[in-house]
């Protein structure tokens, strides 16, 4: 539950407070965290304390009320931190949640606005699939109508949070032969959820596979009580979360540039600090450039967005940029560290490993280039 003296504090004060949990809190304890293979239950619990799961819903449904540009400043805050952390919240703030505030039903809403922004119930954003990755549109898990319900039957894989989360939004086709999205309890009979073996970045914060054998779901489950919406509802979803996604990869390149500034500054070569030789200069000098393009475009689609249409190609141009910005710098935060990035429990090569997902989630990177190509007639008409 929210502290309510978190709800009390305007925007300046409650980024401070998240910016000091992040220092003081989330950055001390990633070591912890990597050793447990977890996120730490208490951590969890302090992020809901501080209102994070609730970053991007409006008061009305129990939200903090900040706008993308605020949620995109959050972000870059709480992502100096590792990446693992936002995981926990992530479907909840963006996917999830923005598909329920557009389109769910009154009784949707009501039912898991509150306590999701409480941070009381989980969501997971349930669409991948074995064929149906890039191309959402391939899902091939069914949903048919029997009486007032709906039996659902599928595999879905690489999502997000479905460990741990108390409801997936489940992406389905249905007798029409069009996609559409359902509420489904975890615990539904038919649901199951696996963990990968291995994971290579994000290890704390495995996503699962989840199979879906005769799944009965009553029609209320059915969201916006229409069929045939699931794609909209997706990119409605997909837009808020690529949003963050970029936002994100500043918040990790930032701390990536620190930690390779700070080791630059003290470990000394040949009588004199390494940050003194014009390569590191360069390596340094130009992430910083870089970095700052980034932090601009993410910012600047923020604002767009909050004028009243999310610019879509904007935001795919952004998380493209700024998510492969995020991996170059890590490279070069690696290649300063020397043997240190290489060995040891240093704190930038395991980011350097989170970041590289970020580059296919929420769209890979290749397909934003096909499609912004695509678009260029319009946009730069």
């Amino acid at each position: 539950m929210i502290d309510p003296q978190i709800r009390t504090l305007h925007f300046e004060a409650y980024r401070q407070v998240i910016r000091n949990f992040t220092d003081n809190e989330l950055i001390p304890r990633e070591n912890e965290m990597v050793s447990a293979g977890e996120v730490p239950a208490d951590l969890v619990q302090r992020m809901a304390e501080l209102g994070l799961f609730a970053i991007t819903l409006p008061v009305r449904v129990g939200g903090l009320g900040w706008t993308v540009e605020q949620q995109v400043m959050l972000t870059f805050e709480f992502t100096r931190s590792s990446a693992v952390y936002r995981s926990r919240f992530s479907t909840s703030i963006g996917l999830a949640s923005q598909i329920l505030l557009e389109y769910g039903t009154d009784a949707q809403r009501e039912k898991y606005l509150k306590p999701m922004a409480e941070g009381e119930c989980v969501m997971a954003f349930a669409l991948t699939e074995e064929h149906a990755g890039s191309d959402a549109s391939a899902v091939r898990t069914t949903a048919i109508r029997d009486g007032d319900d709906y039996v659902i039957d599928g595999e879905k894989r690489y999502i997000t949070n479905a460990a741990w989360a108390d409801v997936l939004i489940v992406f389905a086709r249905t007798e029409d032969g069009e996609i559409s999205s359902f509420l489904v309890d975890r615990e539904t009979p038919g649901v199951e959820t696996r963990l990968p073996e291995l994971m290579n970045g994000h290890a704390e914060g495995p996503v699962a596979e989840v199979s879906l054998r005769g799944v009965r779901v009553g029609a209320d489950r059915l969201i916006g009580g229409a069929t045939g919406l699931g794609m909209v509802h997706a990119m409605r979803g997909i837009n808020q979360a690529r949003t963050h996604v970029a936002a994100t990869a500043v918040g990790q390149a930032t701390r990536m540039l620190t930690e390779a500034m700070e080791y630059a500054g003290k470990r000394e070569q040949f009588g004199q600090p390494l940050a003194e030789f014009g390569a590191v200069q360069s390596m340094l000098g130009r992430s910083y450039a870089e970095l700052e393009a980034g932090r601009a475009m993410i910012l600047d689609c923020a604002r767009e967005f909050d004028r009243g249409t999310p610019p879509r190609h904007r935001i795919a141009a952004a998380k493209l940029y700024c998510t492969e910005m995020a991996s170059v710098v890590g490279d070069r935060a690696v290649q300063v560290l020397g043997g240190v990035g290489i060995v040891g429990n240093h704190p930038v090569p395991r980011m350097w490993r989170d970041v590289r997902a970020l580059r296919i989630y929420e769209g890979a990177s290749q397909v934003h280039e096909r499609n912004l190509a695509r678009a260029l007639p319009t946009l730069l008409g």
